[in-house]
């Protein structure tokens, strides 16, 4: 892996005072937000790119409300929320869109990724454990419902799983059912 890391800097935001340091990855730049005394095995979030549900409050998924979620939570816990540039399960942000498109007459998230030509995630994980070995974490508590996150992140130990669940609404009712009966999240 040619990685290239950034300086780390301060970030106040809403949800307290972080670190931020950034980890390019070829055309990717991931962002890892950070107390500067993580715990000892922090609370660790492993959250895609959504612009659609972070930037913009799409009530389409749950995932702007789990990044909030996950930021508090890091503060609370001196913990720590790793971004990875994946948008749409990794398909970029023209095609979730078009994905949008085709949900919007009647099919569901997977059928609508089957569609494009996609698997129903493409997202991988090797970036999250070279960033927890940069930071000497071997051992986390990872906040997710992901089965495939739990999977993918080799060579640290999840020593507890601390499922994020959010509210759902009528705009992401079916994909929420999705995503547990068709991806197998834990919900």
């Amino acid at each position: 892996m040619n990685i290239k890391i950034s300086e780390v800097a301060n970030l106040p935001t809403e949800f307290g005072d972080f670190r931020v340091q950034v980890f390019k990855e070829g055309h990717k730049e991931h962002l890892v937000i950070f107390k500067e005394k993580l715990e000892e095995i922090p609370i660790v979030r492993v959250h895609s790119e959504c612009l659609t549900g972070d930037a913009i409050g799409s009530l389409k998924c749950d995932c702007g409300a789990q990044l909030e979620y996950a930021l508090i939570m890091a503060s609370q816990t001196n913990g720590m929320v790793i971004y990875l540039r994946q948008e749409g399960r990794n398909i970029g942000l023209l095609n979730k869109i078009n994905a949008y498109a085709l949900q919007d007459i009647g099919l569901n998230t997977i059928e609508a990724n089957h569609q494009l030509g996609f698997g129903a995630d493409e997202r991988t994980y090797e970036m999250v454990t070279f960033i927890l070995h940069h930071f000497n974490i071997h051992k986390i508590k990872l906040l997710t419902n992901n089965p495939d996150k739990i999977r993918s992140i080799s060579d640290i130990e999840i020593v507890e799983r601390i499922p994020i669940i959010m509210k759902s609404n009528p705009h992401n009712e079916a994909y929420l059912n999705v995503k547990k009966d068709g991806m197998g999240h834990l919900l």
